[in-house]
């Protein structure tokens, strides 16, 4: 994610025309946020891949490779 990205997500959370700062949120701080949504997010859906990979075990199932590649993002 850029900075250009996460800047304007925060505006469509509510950041509209104010800095930043004004807000008490610094730029590096909204990065870190960011990043940490995403993760948990990333989490969640390799979590599903599992979930497939146990309930369908036929071959050609994926879905372990889909959430080890989720997760090494």
């Amino acid at each position: 994610m850029t900075q250009d990205e996460i800047i304007e997500m925060a505006r469509q959370a509510g950041y509209l025309d104010l800095s930043l700062t004004d807000r008490g949120m610094e730029l590096k701080e909204l990065e870190a946020f960011a990043k940490l949504v995403a993760a948990k997010e990333r989490e969640a859906c390799a979590r599903v891949c599992d979930e497939l990979s146990r309930k369908h075990s036929w071959e050609g199932c994926y879905a372990n490779e889909c959430a080890e590649e989720i997760r090494s993002r």
